[in-house]
């Protein structure tokens, strides 16, 4: 199948979607970041100087969903309809997973705006607490389900 953003000549282009039906839409992404134990405890006891690291990370991985036409060159801009993003601490890692979901009703689908959500939270985890811990790893960002449009359903297995 070839590269839909790329002409005849080999030039990027955002593609046509005119011609494409408007469908219900919805997309989930993950991802995690994994840290020190100490800054674990430090999220998960609410002792992180720069306030609620969860709650802001939250809004954050909102308003990169909403945003990411801005960042990524070749995006539609689309009406998002809902974006939810939750933030889970898990001791396991130790460290945060993140699972964002984003629904629209349009001619393109919406896993590029679930993959900023997660990564801007992420990236808002790891500013938050990187003045106790600068190795922290952010890792694991993919689809885990696209569903609407031509294309039809995808779930990661």
């Amino acid at each position: 199948m070839p590269l839909t953003h790329f002409d005849a000549q080999g030039q990027a282009h955002m593609v046509d979607v005119s011609d494409k039906k408007v469908t219900d839409r919805i997309a989930v992404a993950e991802g995690h970041i994994r840290m020190a134990p100490e800054t674990f405890e430090i999220i998960s006891e609410g002792r992180a100087k720069k306030g609620d690291v969860l709650g802001i990370a939250r809004l954050a991985g909102i308003m990169g969903a909403k945003k990411t036409p801005d960042l990524i060159p070749l995006c539609h801009p689309l009406p998002v309809t809902k974006v939810a993003v939750e933030l889970t601490l898990d001791p396991d890692l130790p460290g945060v997973r993140i699972q964002a979901t984003v629904k629209t009703s349009g001619q393109t689908g919406v896993e590029m705006e679930a993959l900023t959500a997660v990564s801007t939270a992420a990236l808002t985890v790891y500013d938050m607490t990187k003045a106790v811990d600068k190795a922290m790893e952010i890792g694991g960002i993919r689809v885990l389900l696209k569903d609407g449009g031509k294309s039809g359903r995808y779930e990661a297995k």
